[in-house]
């Protein structure tokens, strides 16, 4: 006789011995396993089912499915292009660089996937929540509020009714412990950096959109901010950061994107370093 249990089921009964023959099953995955439980080792036996099935629990399911899709993206201002006919996917849990040089646009790009910009053509499909980290030079940091409050900001009214990391667990992870109450004035330039990626963290959006975090900041902050959107796509987030950085983009990164008003590249670092040798000489050594 076979009998079926989920997973779950199995380790609720870990004190009971169920039958010479069993299977189970668990919907989320499409495999079922047969195991066969000798009665001379029955305990043993049942102790490495137990073993299996939270194996089965703990494997990694890979999602190929895309959290983003551009389909043909093209904006312009006035008659002039900012960007023609981009198209790539992001999926689940991807840490992804988009690099060109200054005036490739990659900030038209980014507010174009959150929604801030409409699509002279092609379209954008998300497939969960997308929160963008704007440009440093875009905030008043002389605005009279503190590293706390500008955190909260960046919660919406919806939001702010949700269990989720509060703002003191975010400073801390960007690595702002203790300065909750400090004026936005009284930041460096590589602490302004800090605060809005916590405050883009707050969102606890499926897609965050990062425009030039590494801007005008020391290596050891941006290696700290780097390190940060990393823990972040382990535990599923979607991110794609914009930079001029060549060179930590092809070493840092899961996959790249490279821009200039179009599309010129899209792969792994590896990939891509093969690709482009030279853009207009934009790219240096980087890509050598």
């Amino acid at each position: 006789m076979i009998t079926t249990y989920k997973v779950r089921d199995v380790l609720a009964f870990e004190d009971k011995f169920i039958g010479d023959n069993f299977r189970f099953s668990f919907p989320i995955l499409t495999f079922s396993l047969q195991v066969e439980i000798v009665p001379t080792s029955k305990w043993k036996a049942y102790r490495n089912l137990i073993g299996l099935a939270r194996s089965i629990l703990n494997f990694p399911i890979s999602n190929d499915n895309p959290v983003l899709t551009a389909n043909q993206l093209s904006f312009g201002y006035g008659q002039k292009l900012a960007i023609n006919s981009i198209s790539f996917q992001l999926k689940p849990g991807t840490l992804t660089a988009l690099v060109g040089p200054n005036g490739a646009g990659k900030s038209t790009l980014l507010h174009l996937l959150e929604g801030r910009l409409p699509c002279c053509e092609g379209c954008v499909k998300c497939n969960g929540s997308v929160a963008l980290m704007p440009q440093k030079a875009a905030i008043d940091w002389s605005f009279p509020i503190t590293v706390q409050q500008m955190v909260k900001l960046g919660k919406t009214s919806k939001q702010r009714s949700k269990d989720g990391r509060s703002v003191g667990q975010l400073l801390n992870l960007v690595g702002m412990t203790g300065m909750e109450s400090r004026r936005l004035n009284q930041l460096s330039g590589g602490q302004q950096q800090r605060v809005l990626l916590a405050r883009a963290l707050i969102q606890e959006s499926d897609i965050l959109l990062l425009d030039e975090p590494y801007s005008a900041i020391d290596p050891p902050t941006r290696a700290h901010l780097l390190d940060v959107m990393r823990q972040q796509a382990e535990v599923g987030q979607t991110l794609l950061v914009s930079s001029h950085d060549w060179c930590k983009a092809l070493d840092s990164y899961d996959r790249v994107l490279v821009i200039d008003r179009h599309l010129v590249a899209n792969g792994t670092p590896a990939q891509v370093r093969n690709t482009i040798s030279d853009m207009d000489g934009r790219m240096g050594d980087c890509c050598g």
